[in-house]
This record gives C-alpha cells, structure tokens and sequence, in this order.
C-alpha cells in the first residue's frame, strides 16, 4: 500500500465523521458555480434588473468564498484536535513529523478535490433549473443553459486556491506531543468547569440591553444604534455560552427535587461539561443562524414594503407639467392612448401647484421658492386614490406639509412668506401620499383655499394624475418619456437634477415591475446564501457530535452496566441532542426576532407574518435534521452497548 492510498483509506475509514464537511463544502462549491453560470452567460441581456442581478450575485459569491475558508478552516482544525489517538498509534508504530502533515496534506486535498468535483456535477445537473428560476425572478427572459469556461475556471480555481491554503496552514496546526498524551488525549477526566460571576451578570446585561436598543429603534435611530447592539450582541452571545448558561446548569444542579427526578441526574452532571466544552461551536452555530434568519428575514419583509407601494404612488401615471410648453399637451396625449391602447380603465385629474416665495423659514433645508397646493385639490386626489378621506378643513393660515413617502417624518417648522410677511406654522403631514417624492423634490405645503388664492405665485406648475385600480398593466407606458419609470425635472431654485427635462413624470407599473424584479431577486440569492450557512451550522453540530461519539460510547457503556435500560438511554441522548442541536438555533431565533423588531421600524405595515414564516420554516428544517441524526446516532451508539 502506497502513502497516497494510506490517506485515501483514512479518509474512506472516517467517512461518517467527514460525511457533513464534505457535503457542505460540496453544497458551497454547487452554488458558487451556478451563480457564475448566470454571470458569465452570454445570452443575458443589459438592464437595469439584470445589472442589479449580476451585482448581487458577484456579491454572494465574495461573501460564500470568505465563509467558505473560515468553514473549512475550522472544521479541519476541529478534525485534528479529535484524531490525537490516532496520531499517537502512527507515531508509535514510526511516522515523522513531516510523514504526518503531508498525510494530513494529501487528505484535506482529496476531500476538496472531491468537494469541487461533486460541486460542479451537481451544478451542471441543477444549472438549468437555476437558470430558469432566476430569470423568472429578474423578470426576464429564460437564459439557455451555457456551460461558461469562465463559470467552471472561476469556480475551479477559487476552490483549488482555498483548499490548497487550508490544507497548507493545517499542516501547522498538528501538534505533536509526547504519545502518552495522544493515546490519553480521549480518556483523561475533565476539570470541574469554571464560571465568573461577573462575566455572567455582564453577559446578562448586554443581551438585555442590546434587545431593549434593537426593541425600541425607530427610523431616525437605527443607524446610530445598530453597530452597538451587533456588538453587544455578540459579545453577549459568547459569555452566554461560556459562563451564563454554566452558570445557570450549576444553579439547576443545587435544586434537589430536580436533580435527583429519574435520570436527571446523569443529564445535568454533563450538562455543564458538555456547554463548556462546546461553548464556541455554540457561538459559532448561533451568530451564523442569525446571519441566515435576518438575510432572508430582511429580504421577505420586503413583501410587506410593496403593499406599501400603491400607498406611495396614488396615481398610476403621475405628470407634473413645468411652465408652458407645448410637449406637455403631446405627452399627455400619448399616456392617454396608451392607457387605452391596454384597455386601461382609468380616471385623471388636473391640480395647479404654485410656488411662492419664501422670506424667512426654521427649515435650513427650505428652499427660497415652496410649492404649495389647496386643501380641496389634496381631498379630491386622496378620493381619487380611493383614499378614506377624514381631515378637517385647513382654515387662515393652517398647513400641512405635504407626504411624499409613507415613512416620512416630519418636525415642526415655522415660514415666513415675502408676501406680507404671512407666517405659516406647519406642525403635522397630511396623512395620504398625492404627489410621489420623484416629481416633488422639495418640501411643499398643503394650504387653505382661500390663503391658496390669496397667495400670488412667481410660477405654477400643473400636475395631472391618472388613476386606476389595474396600476400593475401601466407597466412600459411611455418608456420614451421615462428611464425605469421616472422622469425628473429641474427645481425652480435651480438646482440640478439628473436627466432634467421641462416635466416631471413616474409610471407605477413600470417602478412596480423593476422594484418587485429586484426584491425576488434579492430574496432568491439571500435563500441560497441562508442555505449555504444554515447547513454549515449543521455541519458544526454534526461533527461535533460524531467527535464525541467515543466518549459518549465509554460513558453510557458505564452507566449501563449499573441497570441503565434502552428507553432510559433513549431518553438521556434525547435530551442531550436536543439541547445541542436547539439550543444555539433557539438563540438564533430570539437574536432574529429583535432584529425583526428594529427592522419593523422602516415600515408602516406589520411584517409579523412574514417573519414568522421565515423562522418557521427554518425550524421546521432543524427539526427534520435533528429526527435524522438522532436515528443515526443512537443506532451508532448502541452497537458498541449490545
């Protein structure tokens, strides 16, 4: 037997142990290729959803290959701690120190080699598929499948550069020491864990703290929160794990009615061993399950933010006319056969809008001209928009500013018009959207009749809306007019705005389209990545699970020689993987449902249900798995307890 088939033996030998690292590392590989089969695929055409697309999925392949190294270096560090015994029988029987890293080498090689080799298999079977998901999701049309040189020489070399790196470095990691060591390295006894108090009670007070910061945000403060709470969240999280939750086993241990129940005994005396010793791959397993739960958490609740959609665009084709222009009749003509060209049934409405000039505002933002519109136009455009229309008359010189955005906030302000010096106190926004933010860049006010005809105006423009319950058919109208759906025109203070033209302009459905394209889309790669990261966390669990397994096997052995029966041994490993494979993915979930609660400030509807969705089905999936490797666990144990 060559060397080479020695560690091609110790590798198929140990398959069980290596089954997860494989097929993760498989797994990663797989939708590392097929995201740069769509990327490098010739036959995707240019725009605005399909460059979106090819940035984030460039994205995701940068953030898959960093996690990919920290995986795979962790868990083949993981693999050499649990192998001591093995290294000392090796050393006994002659291998040098330089024998033992190149099969260490040789070994970690055929286990990438093999991962890259079932990666690219598996994604040229799957490529199709893939394909024809994602361009449904981009909204375009479905790409033929292309097996690209570039996608196969990318996912190759990026692949062979990783494990080639790890399996170098790893070589470093092996220590020898002296073989009495080795051989005992399994079966010395382990030293009573040790809690801090303190680093306890800290741990307690930043989770607490952190889920009170994450409970409480609101828009104007998430960004000056969410770098403290990610810190004290993770921090927290680690001294959860290494001193918390001993801490708290110990004080369970104290309680005699509990302890002495049954076989409690046998399960809390472990306890505290067994969260010590796993406490970092408990951290590692719950910050990278948050990480999926809040990447395809974020990206569902975008479904909420379109229901939101028609509350921002009231009208499905928004004109606002600049001056006198004869354009304006020949574009308005066109909207008008075009809606009925795609027998659109719909009504439109004409307002005014003046600007007037503004001597003195509280507003350091205010610009020197305001638009400003009457009451009765606001009501007849909230009807209009099917709006339930409840505001009191404006009367003398009552404002409202004008809400362009269904999360907008406003503070109260005071202007000061040049006409006779009129003073306007705004200090509420009307409570419906009539003029959506890309035709109204400034701030605006919505005035009573009688100031609106009072007030002279140095120019006015007209807004025309066109109103329809089937706003998602007004998808391409006007394309000539519009670039993805908006037009923007030039501030009458003269400050430049891009692509500006004599008249401001957006098509909901156009927007509509582009906005649910790029959400799917997002939501499509944030699946796969949460896939990539939820499975290595149950990679983590799993082989560190298989790296106790003769531990586990020498202890219950014991135990069962004093009277132990299978349904009590059931009972016992039962528990214990539950909490190994619950507790950090519960965790996860409560980190993520706070998460959530910060989030839900950016919206003005509940995303609840689609949280709980998310999480569910995650659940769901971790229970599934923890019924499979229970099954196989059990049956692997109790082969040595016959």
């Amino acid at each position: 037997m060559t060397f080479r088939q020695f560690a091609f033996r110790n590798v198929v030998r140990n398959k069980r142990t290596y089954a997860a690292y494989f097929l993760s590392s498989a797994f990663s590989v797989m939708i590392f290729f097929v995201y740069a089969l769509f990327i490098f695929n010739p036959d995707i055409k240019k725009g605005v959803t399909a460059a979106v697309a090819i940035e984030l999925m460039t994205a995701a392949e940068v953030i898959m290959y960093v996690f990919s190294f920290l995986f795979v270096l962790y868990s083949v560090s993981t693999f050499l701690k649990s192998r001591k015994r093995e290294f000392g029988i090796l050393m006994m029987h002659g291998m040098t120190r330089s024998q033992m890293n190149t099969m260490v080498f040789l070994e970690n090689m055929l286990i990438g080699i093999a991962a890259i080799i079932t990666g690219i298999g598996t994604g040229i079977i799957t490529g199709k598929l893939f394909l024809m998901i994602g361009s449904r999701m981009i909204g375009i049309e479905s790409l033929p499948f292309y097996l690209s040189g570039k996608a196969l020489g990318w996912t190759v070399g990026a692949f062979l550069v990783l494990f080639l790196s790890i399996s170098i470095f790893t070589t470093f990691l092996v220590r020898v020491n002296k073989l009495i060591d080795l051989f005992q390295a399994g079966e010395k006894p382990k030293k009573e864990p040790k809690v801090s108090k303190k680093l306890s009670i800290l741990s307690a007070v930043l989770l607490i703290t952190s889920y009170y910061l994450a409970a409480t945000t609101t828009l104007q403060t998430m960004l000056i929160r969410i770098l403290p709470v990610i810190t004290m969240t993770i921090i927290g999280t680690y001294f959860f794990y290494t001193q918390l939750s001993v801490f708290l086993t110990k004080l369970l241990q104290k309680n005699r009615s509990l302890f002495w129940k049954k076989t409690n005994m046998i399960t809390f005396s472990s306890l505290a061993y067994r969260l010590k010793d796993n406490a970092r791959m408990f951290f590692m397993v719950t910050i990278v399950s948050t990480v999926a739960f809040c990447a395809v958490g974020t990206l569902a609740s975008m479904n909420v933010m379109n229901k939101e959609f028609q509350d921002n665009y009231p009208a499905a084709v928004s004109y606002i006319a600049k001056g006198e222009h004869p354009i304006h009749e020949k574009n308005i003509e066109q909207i008008e056969q075009e809606l009925k060209e795609k027998k659109v049934d719909y009504a439109a409405l004409k307002i005014p809008i003046k600007f007037v000039e503004i001597a003195d505002s509280s507003d350091e933002y205010a610009h020197a001209k305001m638009p400003v519109i009457a009451f009765s136009d606001y009501k007849k455009s909230s009807e209009m928009a099917g709006y339930s229309f409840t505001e009191a008359e404006l009367t003398g010189t009552q404002v409202l500013a004008i809400l362009t955005s269904s999360i907008e906030t406003f503070d109260s302000q005071t202007y000061t018009l040049k006409q006779e010096n009129i003073k306007l106190l705004q200090n509420k926004a009307t409570e419906h959207v009539v003029l959506p933010y890309q035709i109204l860049f400034s701030e605006g006010l919505v005035i009573s009749d009688k100031l609106y005809q009072e007030l002279s105006a140095v120019s006015t423009d007209t807004f025309t809306g066109f109103y329809t319950d089937e706003f998602e058919k007004t998808a391409g109208i006007a394309d000539n007019l519009v670039e993805n759906g908006a037009a923007f025109a030039p501030r009458d203070d003269g400050t430049a705005i891009i692509d500006s033209k004599e008249y401001a302009m957006t098509v909901s459905g156009t927007l509509y389209h582009i906005k649910m394209s790029m959400y799917r889309m997002m939501l499509f790669v944030a699946l796969l990545i949460g896939a990539v990261f939820f499975i290595a966390a149950g990679s983590f669990l799993y082989f560190r699970l298989y790296a106790d397994l003769e531990y586990d096997r020498r202890l219950y052995l014991t135990i069962k020689k004093v009277g132990l029966t299978d349904g009590e041994l059931n009972k016992i490993v039962t528990r214990q993987l539950v909490l190994l494979f619950f507790v950090p993915i519960v965790v996860a979930m409560i980190h993520s449902v706070f998460a959530y609660m910060a989030l839900q400030s950016l919206f003005t509807l509940s995303i609840a249900t689609e949280m709980i969705i998310v999480l569910a089905g995650f659940f769901i999936a971790q229970v599934i798995y923890f019924l499979f490797i229970r099954h196989h666990y059990l049956r692997n144990l109790k082969k040595t307890l016959i």
